[in-house]
């Protein structure tokens, strides 16, 4: 029989990482990618709020004079056909892609985790209703949906984040519902009952608070669907309208005209959008781990 070495073990499991900061480098040291991802993440939120800080230029002041520029000490990445510093555009498109990214996710999440609580925890016709909604609302895929309605709304920030919002819903609402049902039947609900506690404070002040893990993690994943979407919808002119910065109208504007003649145009927008979405999905793909017992070794 081998013999189990139960210090060694208990220092895989984190047993020695009582303290806050120690238990974050450990969970760090297990989950590089994660941590890569929220470094990541982390940068993409700072520069979307220090944009005005980190931004050189004025995004939106043409200079036709400097129009096309090639990267250089004065413009980092060039300048676009109309004299425009890249640099700076990207630095504030953070921010758009970051607005829309947490509004149509917080949005989207909220109304869904209203519809699955409501869904899971009455049943009944109730249930009925609402998941043959949900099932119409996926039936089309996420971008299709959001084209639909933007197309219809018309290009413009808020209705860019209602767009990317709605589809959301019917995910965040089965997410919800399947962990609902599942909490009603534990002892502390019957127990909550049996002293005369309302449904709906049983509802929100018991099992909503355990839905909250797979929540977060639901929202975290779904954050780099939607900026990507949002970079979609702009490269279709279905976005955000000029002359504000997008990351997806930057690609729009320069993919087919310049991308032999400035490439720049086209590779830096592309790179940002990229280190975005790939941050969102290692950090989510991390915290899923962290969070979902059923994910851990």
């Amino acid at each position: 029989m081998a013999a189990i070495d139960f210090d060694v073990e208990l220092r895989r499991a984190g047993a020695h990482a009582t303290g806050g900061w120690r238990r974050v480098l450990f969970m760090a040291q297990r989950h590089v990618l994660g941590a890569a991802g929220l470094v990541i993440m982390t940068l993409f939120v700072l520069t979307a709020i220090f944009a005005d800080v980190i931004a050189r230029y004025d995004p939106l002041t043409v200079d036709s004079a400097r129009a096309l520029a090639r990267p250089s000490l004065a413009h980092w990445m060039g300048t676009d056909s109309f004299g425009r510093d890249v640099f700076s555009r990207i630095i504030h498109g953070a921010r758009i892609s970051l607005a829309v990214g947490l509004g149509s996710t917080a949005l989207g999440g909220t109304i869904g985790v209203v519809v699955g609580l409501t869904s899971g925890y009455l049943s009944g016709w109730v249930d009925l209703v609402f998941q043959r909604v949900s099932d119409v609302l996926q039936a089309l895929p996420l971008l299709v949906l959001a084209l639909v309605m933007t197309a219809a709304l018309g290009p413009s920030l808020p209705n860019v984040i209602l767009a990317i919002a709605i589809p959301l819903i019917p995910t965040v609402a089965r997410v919800i519902r399947a962990n609902t049902l599942a909490l009603r039947e534990q002892p502390f609900v019957e127990a909550a009952k049996s002293i005369g506690m309302s449904e709906m404070r049983i509802a929100l002040r018991h099992v909503l608070p355990n839905t909250l893990a797979p929540l977060i993690v639901l929202a975290t994943a779904q954050l780099g669907s939607t900026i990507l979407t949002e970079a979609s919808l702009s490269f279709l002119g279905l976005g955000i309208p000029e002359p504000y910065p997008s990351w997806g109208r930057m690609l729009s504007e320069s993919a087919a005209e310049y991308v032999r003649t400035a490439p720049w145009l086209v590779i830096f927008p592309g790179i940002a959008i990229s280190l975005a979405v790939f941050g969102a999905n290692l950090f989510g793909d991390a915290l899923r781990d962290i969070l979902d017992p059923r994910q851990r070794g």
